[in-house]
């Protein structure tokens, strides 16, 4: 009782302070006030008469909210810095960023603003700035744990370094404002297929609501950097559906044209099927649209109207040649009048190349949506599928799934699952025209990079399952991409690419991209609490799941690695 005080309530108000504003105010009046008042849980007193009528919510409006989160933020080092990039590739909400730009632009930079020599020999004679966004920076400290550049006089620096962020707040703000205005690098002078180039590239989904360290936001934001001005994604119920379109902000985002990806949430059991109904609506329209085309050759001109149809779009530079020849075509359209225009152009963009991606967990793809999965690759149409593999229903508590591995704990699986992990990359390459790759991007970021480039590329179905480490799994979520890197060096995730492509020139369509285990496997399993749980509560039952799980591991391997050996024939037929 002696440490019970009364506190005396004053009758009236009597504080001068107030709130910060939900969102920054040099956020468009739209989002301000509409988007603000939601925000703040005033959306009821919002009059319908403010919302856009079809419903539609407006993107790249997650960088109003600065968050303020991170106690420490990362800070470059660039006397350090091997530029790799490896840290970009890595940040979960896209708060570290890399640009690479002519010298000019450093005459209006802030004291202090850190840049360097860029490396590469493509960038001879430019400058790199790597810059943290302060007030969007979650702290999860992934980027420092995967930079492989130590400060050789103080071996506990490297080239990225965690600072305290209360005292060097304003100046990094200012720095991350100047970063902002210099421009982009042109898309056409990056070669995507290398990391430490690729990532130069813009990231179209930024500033998540997603957890610190989240293992599954990199690979959407590789997706976007690489084709988010031109991609439709139909995104399954689940955590990438929460914190992609969390509304009232949301975190896909536009480039410096007003470029960037369209997205659309579906549920559980029909997403494959809604992505799918996306490529059959673009395929109709370009059907539609080359039908119009012909018909107004005499007008526009047989060479221009081939150019249109048949010029290739596998590159950035030929996409950005496409979208000149489509300006042209729509100028042209303008002063033709012939109902054949008026029906062509609102569709004419649709003659530059679309990317389709159906993007979900492994709770979608395994189990509820499956059987559409299964119907979409069966299907054999130009789509991309995305599977954010954390190996559990994180989204809704951690319940087991069929990409659950043997012996892990989770709900419904208090004892240790007891069935083995649900092979989907292998069910799916039986189809025999399906790209199917496994990746992880903290164990082997280039293969992963090399991977979406190819599905992307690929004219047919395309499956990408991508290891997504999570805090459902009971780890240290700053060490997220070590234990994607020691999943893979235990051999209980491996890593590959069928590519049908191979098969048609007569070589071998699978390539394993991770070699036979270096580290003991259960030493791995119990550095996760969903397996360690399992050997303190019951042990006995540990030691037969973890040995039954190390064998079936060593077992795949060893199949996957037969599999990848086969020779053969011209013909894309084995010859042995």
């Amino acid at each position: 009782m002696a440490n019970l005080h009364e506190v005396k309530v004053p009758d009236r108000v009597t504080s001068t302070k107030d709130f910060r504003p939900p969102l920054d105010p040099r956020a468009p009046e739209y989002v301000r006030n509409v988007l603000g008042a939601i925000l703040v849980g005033r959306g009821d007193e919002v009059p319908v008469s403010a919302f856009e009528p079809d419903g539609t919510f407006p993107t790249a409006t997650a960088r109003y909210e600065k968050r303020n989160l991170a106690l420490e933020i990362p800070i470059w080092d660039p006397k350090i810095c091997i530029q790799c990039l490896k840290c970009i590739a890595i940040c979960p909400h896209a708060c570290l960023r890399a640009k690479v730009y002519d010298p000019s632009y450093l005459e209006k930079a802030p004291e202090g603003f850190r840049s360097a020599p860029a490396r590469h020999p493509d960038w001879k004679g430019m400058m790199i700035t790597i810059q943290v966004s302060p007030e969007d920076c979650t702290g999860c400290t992934l980027c420092v744990d995967v930079c492989p550049m130590k400060n050789r006089q103080q071996p506990d620096k490297k080239a990225l370094n965690m600072e305290p962020a209360t005292p060097i707040h304003d100046r990094e703000v200012q720095y991350w404002e100047f970063f902002e205005t210099i421009p982009d690098l042109d898309r056409r002078r990056i070669r995507v297929d290398q990391l430490r180039q690729q990532q130069v590239m813009r990231p179209l989904f930024e500033f998540s609501g997603a957890c610190a360290g989240c293992g599954e936001t990199p690979y959407i934001k590789m997706l976007t950097q690489l084709f988010g001005d031109r991609a439709i994604i139909a995104n399954a119920t689940g955590c990438s559906s929460i914190y992609g379109g969390n509304l009232p902000t949301t975190p896909y985002s536009v480039n410096s044209e007003g470029r960037g990806p369209s997205w659309a949430n579906s549920l559980f059991e029909d997403n494959a099927e809604f992505g799918l109904g996306f490529r059959l609506s673009l395929d109709k329209q370009k059907e539609i649209a080359a039908d119009l085309l012909h018909e107004l050759a005499p007008q526009l001109g047989d060479d221009f109207v081939k150019e249109l149809l048949e010029s290739p779009q596998t590159t950035e530079a030929e996409i950005y040649a496409q979208r000149e020849r489509v300006a042209a075509l729509k100028e042209k359209l303008a002063k033709i009048d012939h109902p054949a225009a008026k029906r062509l152009l609102p569709i004419a963009d649709v003659l530059v190349k679309k990317s389709v991606w159906i993007v979900g967990g492994d709770g979608w793809a395994y189990d509820i949506g499956y059987g559409g999965l299964d119907h979409v690759l069966a299907m054999n149409r130009d789509v991309n599928i995305l599977v954010l593999d954390t190996e559990v229903y994180s989204n809704t508590g951690g319940q087991m799934s069929k990409a659950t591995p043997k012996g892990a704990v989770a709900k419904f699986a208090a004892g240790g699952k007891p069935m083995a992990k649900k092979d989907l990359g292998l069910m799916a390459m039986t189809y025999g025209h399906v790209y199917v790759a496994s990746v992880a991007i903290g164990a082997k970021d280039e293969q992963c990079l090399r991977a979406f480039v190819e599905a992307e590329s690929y004219p047919g179905p395309s499956l990408i399952i991508a290891y997504a480490h999570c805090i459902a799994h009971g780890i240290n979520m700053a060490h997220g991409a070590r234990q994607q890197k020691a999943a893979v060096e235990s051999g209980r995730w491996l890593l590959y690419r069928y590519d049908p492509r191979r098969a048609a020139r007569g070589e071998n369509p699978l390539q394993l991209d991770s070699p036979a285990a270096k580290i003991q496997f259960q030493e791995y399993l119990l550095s996760e609490n969903r397996f360690r749980m399992l050997a303190r509560s019951r042990p006995e039952m540990a030691k037969k799941l973890f040995e039954e799980a190390e064998r079936e591991a060593r077992q795949r391997w060893e199949f996957y690695q037969y599999l990848a050996s086969r020779k053969f024939g011209g013909n894309g037929g084995e010859t042995q």
